[in-house]
């Protein structure tokens, strides 16, 4: 039986590229394309049964009736506001959406920093652990008697209602987005191309300028890809003009952020906290500048290995749910998170 036919749209390297067609069932036969022009992609639909979209360029109305064999447009991730849904509607084509589950692990973890960081999480936990004298006896506790904060600790924050900027709004940041409604913080973003107004209703979310950004945040994330115009752009001048006493916390590509930088703006007091899952040099080199700052629990950083999304082992997994859908059409099965 002849394989069907598949077009595959990313922005990402060929090493992401070979871990997608190493996960594609048989059944398929898929041409991938990495950020290819409209004209490119018009010149490749016909003929094509499946359009798998990642997170690249617009779909619209003229590639839409370029796509006159299509039996199903699969978007990964939940951005769906450049494709023309009244076009596939007109066309009789399915449109879908695909949860990308890392990018919803790194969005979690993300959380988790921040507050890591606001609760002063290391340190709390350190002293908890400590054999002190903590200048009181201790007692059993019931309704009429605890000691709350025995140890004396200071300044430990929240989430709730604080500024939250986001450099990156891609999927991770729109994932990350949703979550902070339930702490009600005002949330700002920054990202080459501006998002529609009506993704920015949907998510509550504001876009501002880099300064503006850095000036008004209580917690500024980072979740920018690594490209060579930011590389290490995260330097002594951008901490500088981050709000005093905000927090950085990075699920970003490594090489973006100056470790032995931001040591300092840790150091000086200028950041409240911090936090990163990425680094410039990895696995984690003995001389990270950060590294004595993390010994060191009431600096206020948290360093993990980078594992925000997860083991390499779900990863491949992930890749394999990329074709759930073209599946489903094959067996005749509902479509799953279908828009149109």
């Amino acid at each position: 039986m002849a394989a069907h036919a598949t077009l595959y749209l990313t922005h990402r390297s060929a090493r992401h590229q070979q871990a997608l067609l190493e996960a594609a069932p048989k059944e398929f036969e898929i041409t991938v394309r990495r950020s290819p022009s409209k004209e490119e992609i018009m010149a490749l639909l016909p003929g094509k049964e499946f359009l798998i979209t990642e997170r690249t360029g617009i779909i619209d109305a003229d590639i839409i009736r370029a796509g006159k064999d299509l039996r199903l447009i699969q978007r990964l991730g939940s951005q769906t506001y450049d494709i023309d849904l009244e076009a596939a509607r007109a066309a009789g084509i399915p449109v879908c959406y695909w949860p990308v589950y890392s990018c919803i692990m790194v969005a979690e973890h993300m959380l988790m920093q921040m507050l890591g960081v606001a609760k002063r999480l290391r340190e709390v936990m350190d002293i908890a652990t400590e054999a002190g004298d903590w200048g009181r006896e201790s007692q059993k506790c019931d309704e009429n008697y605890f000691a709350y904060n025995w140890s004396g600790r200071k300044d430990i924050r929240g989430l709730y209602q604080s500024t939250v900027g986001i450099l990156g709004m891609g999927e991770i940041g729109t994932e990350l987005a949703r979550r902070l409604r339930g702490f009600g913080c005002m949330v700002l973003y920054n990202k080459r191309t501006r998002l529609p107004e009506s993704a920015e209703r949907e998510l509550n979310v504001r876009y501002v300028s880099l300064d503006e950004l850095l000036a008004e945040s209580d917690f500024v994330c980072m979740l920018l890809p690594f490209f060579p115009e930011v590389e290490q752009m995260i330097d002594a001048n951008f901490l500088s003009r981050m709000k005093r006493g905000a927090c950085l916390v990075s699920c970003g590509a490594g090489g973006v952020i100056n470790e032995a930088a931001l040591a300092d703006a840790l150091r000086s007091g200028h950041l409240y906290g911090a936090a990163t899952d990425t680094y410039t040099y990895e696995p984690l080199r003995r001389d990270n500048p950060l590294l004595p700052l993390a010994r060191e629990p009431r600096t206020n950083i948290i360093l993990t290995p980078h594992t925000a999304a997860g083991t390499i082992a779900a990863h491949r997994d992930e890749r394999h749910g990329d074709y759930g859908n073209l599946m489903r059409i094959l067996k005749g099965e509902p479509l799953l998170f279908r828009l149109v």
